[in-house]
């Protein structure tokens, strides 16, 4: 059977070059004699593999000596949870809600310590970005949480919050490494690798040194950072094979160009398909032009019924995972890195010819 364009949100596709390089060393790597996935997380072959990516991470992403670089597991439900019992000290946090993993982001907070909700746009079922204002956050939070990029509604953050000297917090899951940002205005940025990084199982942390250090005494050992911080990632075994295939992933975005490179593509990509959206009879983008996604694209007919048609057909053409989320219906397009052009061409080619089709 030939590959499909696959759309799903996550576990997402991967580069094919990836694919095939990790297809070729799967049974032996190098000179190891054996597979990564068998390979101990204390040889001298995998330190290599996990010291080459956060290297490869650092270069692309520009992050500083200043920042701990580490490879987690538990995804990014479980920084939730991290994040405040690493930062809490007066007990304070800001969240500003834009879909539901920031809403469980600080609902989570919200069992230690105290959650102001800056702003919300679940009065427009979460289809733009709140506008922020310095004067809206408080002045002796321990942090303030943002989600850069919401996976089920398709908004991103196009500027960062001026939050003055509060750390500010990023959940970028699923925006990580798709464009260029300055890791120097986060004191955290955290994400699930299993939609630009690599398969599911592994979470990358970037945190900056003085949050390190200061968790709560009732925090798990491994719910503290400086547990890894210290440790380098290996206080227990940590995902081996996932690391590995980021190492991989990050070793194709360079080859490309590194970010300033795939955010052209991405932007590219994502100009396609909404210019399609913004002039089509059937269609429509549900997100405000001015908030939408490079990443994540929903879209719906005026019909349930469509909706409910097209993703059968679409699925049966090949674009595989358009069903929206279960939460609020419709189609969505994921279109991370790892998404050729051709899929996105192929996909608008597929929605003209519904169009014309079920006029």
């Amino acid at each position: 059977m030939e590959r499909v364009f696959n759309f799903s949100a996550g576990p997402s596709c991967l580069p094919l070059e990836v694919l095939e390089k990790a297809q070729k060393e799967l049974v032996v790597y190098g000179n190891s004699g054996m597979s990564v996935m068998e390979m101990s997380h204390r040889s001298s072959d995998f330190q290599a593999i996990i010291d080459e990516c956060e290297a490869l991470l650092r270069d692309l992403l520009g992050i500083g000596d200043n920042y701990k670089v580490m490879f987690l597991q538990g995804g990014a439900s479980s920084q939730f949870a991290m994040v405040p019992l690493n930062l809490y000290k007066n007990k304070k946090a800001d969240y500003v809600l834009t879909g539901v993993w920031a809403k469980k982001a600080a609902k989570e907070a919200g069992r230690y310590g105290d959650v102001k909700i800056v702003a919300s746009s679940e009065d427009r079922t979460f289809s733009y970005i709140p506008k922020l204002d310095k004067s809206m956050f408080t002045p002796d939070a321990d942090y303030v949480h943002i989600t850069h990029n919401n996976t089920i509604y398709g908004t991103r953050y196009t500027s960062l919050p001026d939050v003055g000297n509060v750390p500010l917090v990023a959940d970028m899951s699923s925006s990580i490494l798709s464009q260029e940002i300055d890791v120097n205005k986060f004191g955290i940025i955290y994400a699930g690798a299993q939609k630009n990084m690599a398969p599911a199982g592994l979470t990358v942390a970037i945190v900056r040194e003085d949050l390190i250090g200061n968790a709560l005494d009732i925090t798990p050992t491994m719910f503290n950072y400086a547990t890894h911080a210290e440790n380098g990632s290996m206080f227990n075994t940590p995902p081996t094979y996932t690391i590995y295939i980021c190492k991989l992933v990050c070793e194709w975005l360079k080859g490309l160009g590194g970010i300033k490179e795939i955010q052209k593509i991405n932007e590219y990509k994502a100009g396609l398909l909404y210019d399609f959206l913004d002039n089509s009879a059937m269609f429509k983008a549900t997100v405000a032009k001015e908030d939408r996604s490079l990443m994540n694209v929903p879209f719906v007919t005026d019909s349930e019924e469509l909706n409910a048609k097209f993703v059968k057909e679409s699925k049966e053409a090949g674009l595989m995972n358009l069903k929206g989320h279960r939460s609020v219906g419709g189609m969505r397009a994921s279109i991370y890195n790892a998404m050729p052009v051709e899929g996105v061409k192929a996909l608008i080619d597929f929605m003209k010819k519904f169009e014309t089709e079920n006029k």
